[in-house]
């Protein structure tokens, strides 16, 4: 399972981090959320130890999806060493979040 990530602990899961982060940016009320929300669980346990996968819901963090520009969502950012190295808006395929993550593993 992707680990949940606030505006309290945003800078140490995802800016601190050592390894690739992934970010889904969601809500509970948004529809295309629900259907990316299981590709990113997939993911997460895929890439356990090699990445950290997490969620933000935007509705109780707003802090970090405002700074990052996140205004429609699912929005997924992809992070290394605490810079934005990717973003896909909108529903995409499994394979579109795992080649982001692949790229930074090579």
């Amino acid at each position: 399972m992707a680990i949940e990530i606030t505006d309290a602990n945003f800078e140490e899961q995802v800016l601190k981090s050592d390894k690739p982060v992934m970010v889904d940016f969601w809500a509970a009320w948004c529809g295309p959320c629900r259907m990316v929300g299981p590709i990113i669980d997939e993911i997460s346990t895929e890439y356990d130890g090699k990445a950290v996968v997490g969620k933000l819901d935007v509705d109780a963090n707003q802090e970090f999806a405002a700074k990052y520009g996140v205004r429609n969502i699912p929005t997924v950012l992809v992070f290394q060493n605490g810079e934005v190295v990717g973003r896909q808006v909108g529903v995409a395929p499994k394979q579109t979040y795992a080649d982001a993550i692949d790229q930074l593993l090579q």
